[in-house]
């Protein structure tokens, strides 16, 4: 015997091959449940009758499918779970009540309301920043930019200023719940900060000492936040980019150049000072210890020769003869070393004698002629 006469008479059940057919049997189901019109015996074609549709029990079968609904969506809603880094905070009916951590937690559904916070994001706000590649919005923006980065100095000078400020969630009640936008603030807080810091600095003091002027702007911004209640921590504040309005840039780099050219002749010129200067000052110093030693020589030299004189007045007072006689030998020792010809002078002769010098040689003797 086949298959086909071992089924039974009403015929083999057809079951849902694909999730569509699933989803749209279970819609015919529930059209032919709420369905008043009267249904068919399997055993006759002819439809049964049945009693007229009572209008009360078609709501309370919609009011018990939606009280289903709703206990399973209640049930499904009172499990949440928190990822780490960020934080729960729970209101019960509009109420704050608890701050609940990652993992796995439970609320009260239809009365507690949860809001996720990511407390380990770092945010960041720029100013004054153009994209590399325009675009219509980008270009309609460029206004807005270049208001944003453009700022007065104290000495009247205009100049660009481009920076970040990054900054994290530090209490997520208030951040929620204490300012209505949070990161426009941030803003409105950031611009009117560097503003007031830079308009209160000269032009090159902001060019030169841009890492002092961050430093400045976080203090006063974590100061402004902090007095706003926003729960927000500044982590940094960076400049990226300060210079001077693209119309004068030219005027503003011809005046560097100036200013280049001028340190550089203040250092030539203090390069011939550091060399001419202490030369002078040495040479002059040199001149006057020659000076004083001179002097101190001289002085030494006259005190004591006139030592010395008073020391021959005194030998010579009282040995006359022996004091001439050795003061004469110790001249001629001195002078006769030094002259070339000598003389010596007889009076019992008529002409002079010459004397050979023998320690210059036989050479250099001279004899002048004899006179008659």
């Amino acid at each position: 015997m086949s298959n086909q006469d071992q089924q039974p008479p009403w015929g083999k059940k057809k079951k849902p091959q694909t999730p569509e057919d699933l989803v749209a049997q279970l819609i015919k189901k529930l059209q032919d449940y709420f369905s008043d019109s009267p249904k068919k015996d399997p055993g006759q074609g002819t439809p049964k009758k049945v009693t007229p549709p009572n209008p009360f029990a078609s709501i309370g079968k919609l009011l018990t499918i939606v009280a289903i609904v709703l206990v399973l969506q209640g049930v499904y809603a009172s499990v949440y779970k928190i990822m780490p880094g960020e934080v729960g905070v729970v209101l019960r009916l509009g109420k704050y009540n608890r701050t609940a951590d990652p993992g796995l937690r439970f609320k009260v559904p239809y009365l507690d309301t949860l809001y996720k916070v990511d407390v380990e994001k770092i945010r960041t706000e720029s100013f004054g920043f153009r994209s590399r590649t325009p675009t219509p919005k980008s270009r309609s923006n460029r206004d807005d930019l270049d208001m944003v980065s453009l700022m007065l100095t104290a000495d009247k000078n205009v100049i660009n200023v481009a920076w970040i400020v990054q900054f994290r969630v530090n209490d997520p009640q208030a951040y929620l719940f204490q300012i209505k936008d949070v990161h426009q603030a941030v803003r409105d807080l950031s611009e009117s900060v560097t503003r007031r810091i830079v308009g209160n600095m000269d032009f090159d003091y902001v060019l030169g000492n841009r890492d002092l002027l961050a430093a400045e702007v976080k203090q006063e911004l974590q100061k402004e936040l902090d007095n706003l209640q926003a729960g927000l921590g500044i982590g940094t504040v960076q400049f990226q980019d300060i210079n001077p309005p693209d119309k004068v840039k030219p005027a503003f780099n011809e005046v560097n150049e100036a200013d280049q050219d001028m340190k550089r002749l203040v250092n030539e010129a203090e390069e011939i000072y550091n060399q001419k200067i202490p030369r002078a000052s040495g040479k002059a110093k040199q001149i006057i210890e020659e000076a004083h030693g001179y002097a101190v020589a001289r002085i030494n030299d006259a005190k004591g020769e006139s030592q010395r004189f008073l020391s021959i007045l005194k030998e010579y007072k009282n040995a006359p003869f022996v004091t001439k006689k050795r003061m004469y030998l110790e001249t001629m020792r001195q002078v006769i070393p030094s002259v070339e010809s000598i003389y010596i002078m007889d009076k019992d002769q008529q002409t002079p004698l010459p004397l050979l010098n023998l320690s210059r040689g036989s050479n250099s003797a001279s004899f002048p002629p004899a006179k008659q």
